[in-house]
């Protein structure tokens, strides 16, 4: 990439505030449609009779359509650039929507959520590819910040406002709604998102990608190029040493936050279904302004030399404490405890820019959708492991709240793990 390149593509202040409400009026959906389950889990699980195996792979469907994605995702961003992508990606999330709001049975209501979720995987990644670009790296982390607190705004709005109109419209016609909002959305982004020019330093990394692949033919036939342009993000120090907290920890997170934190209310705390949609308003509430500072501190934080490596180092081990709190308090853990373990466990969200910037510009597509594969993977594994370990523990005789406690402690058990090995292999980044 050339300095004249990176000064052409800069935006004017004006221009970076339309995109960023274009981009972020996209993501507030997808986080919306990503966290509605929590709310929607006791009224579905009614009316299908799921148990919570079933409801951890219904929220985690969403997931794994979103990971399935990501490998093709990363290398169509840095090609054909945000607004290409993000636009085809949101209409099959239209069709997901409406799906879904139709769906008649388990398996309808599963490929639905699947779909949601591949439509709206580029809805973080388009943003993140395109801030690489056209903003100065003084304030790309900010803007990730942001987006992020953004999300919060959505997952705010899946819990007393859903809980709300439930009664009203019905969660079918809610989703018939989601599918109008998202056609918005995508027209916004006609409006003010810019093209994407190819670089030269991208031309160079398609054709240095597609020798690599013809270079492997010989031992591997019809090896596809995408998989080659990968590869040096897999080799990547920094990428390894930052996959097991990605996936356990923040992939956890996301997982606790728009799932199982709102059954460990209902089921363990004893909340009613208003009293626990209320509970995970005020934690996203507080997640909204916990992403809002990041962004505000982050800049001087970075300025001082405290890293994303060196924060993650220091504040996960106070996440930790909150799990074992969790595990330990049982039925009195309740909405206070789960909104102090997503906000100590927000620091792990510093890992995703962290890593885009470990790579050129002309790679950060695929290093960011490569990482968020990572993180989705973790929620989806997390989100249905977790619903199997308490149908599991509840089978061996342990009663409902026991049988939170137990998974719970499984999984703070993984997190610990995946934090020694972030502590123990350090990189120069």
């Amino acid at each position: 990439m050339t300095n004249k390149e990176q000064a052409h593509d800069l935006l004017s202040l004006r221009d970076a505030v339309w995109v960023f409400l274009a981009f972020a009026a996209a993501y507030f959906l997808s986080a919306l449609l990503r966290a509605i389950t929590a709310t929607l889990s006791p009224t579905l699980s009614a009316e299908f009779g799921l148990q919570a195996r079933d409801l951890g792979l219904l929220a985690g469907g969403y997931f794994l359509g979103f990971s399935m994605t990501q490998l093709p995702l990363g290398h169509w961003l840095d090609v054909h650039g945000p607004k290409k992508v993000v636009l085809r990606f949101l209409a099959l999330a239209v069709v997901g929507c409406v799906a879904f709001a139709l769906s008649t049975n388990f398996t309808g209501l599963l490929l639905s959520r699947m779909l949601i979720g591949a439509g709206v995987s580029a809805c973080l990644m388009a943003p993140l590819t395109g801030y690489r670009r056209w903003l100065a790296p003084d304030i790309q982390q900010r803007a990730n910040s942001w987006m992020l607190m953004t999300g919060s705004f959505g997952m705010l709005a899946s819990t007393l406002p859903v809980q709300w109109l439930l009664p009203t419209i019905g969660w079918r016609w809610m989703f018939g709604v989601l599918a109008f909002l998202l056609l918005l959305a995508m027209g916004l982004m006609v409006l003010k998102v810019p093209q994407w020019r190819l670089r030269s330093d991208t031309k160079a990394a398609e054709i240095s990608a597609d020798k690599s692949a013809n270079a492997n033919s010989d031992t591997a036939l019809d090896k596809p190029s995408i998989l080659a342009a990968y590869a040096q993000v897999w080799r990547n120090p920094y990428f390894r040493r930052m996959t097991p907290i990605g996936f356990c920890n923040y992939g956890g997170l996301i997982a606790m936050q728009t799932l199982w934190a709102g059954p460990w209310m209902a089921k363990v705390a004893g909340y009613t279904s208003l009293e626990a949609a209320g509970g995970l308003f005020w934690i996203n509430v507080s997640m909204l302004f916990t992403f809002l500072m990041w962004g505000l501190i982050t800049p001087k934080l970075y300025s001082r030399g405290l890293s994303a490596n060196r924060l993650i180092m220091v504040l996960t081990p106070i996440n930790l404490c909150v799990q074992l709190a969790i595990v330990l308090a049982g039925p009195d853990a309740g909405a206070l405890y789960w909104a102090l373990f997503c906000i100590s466990g927000s620091v792990v969200s510093l890992a995703q820019p962290a890593v885009g910037a470990a790579f050129p510009a002309s790679e950060a597509g695929k290093a960011l959708s490569g990482y968020n594969l990572v993180l989705f993977l973790g929620v989806f594994c997390v989100q249905w492991g977790f619903g199997l370990l308490v149908d599991m523990f509840r089978n061996l005789g342990l009663e409902q709240a026991a049988s939170f406690q137990s998974a719970m402690t499984v999984f703070l058990s993984l997190c610990v793990l995946s934090y020694l090995y972030f502590v123990r292999h350090k990189t120069e980044r």
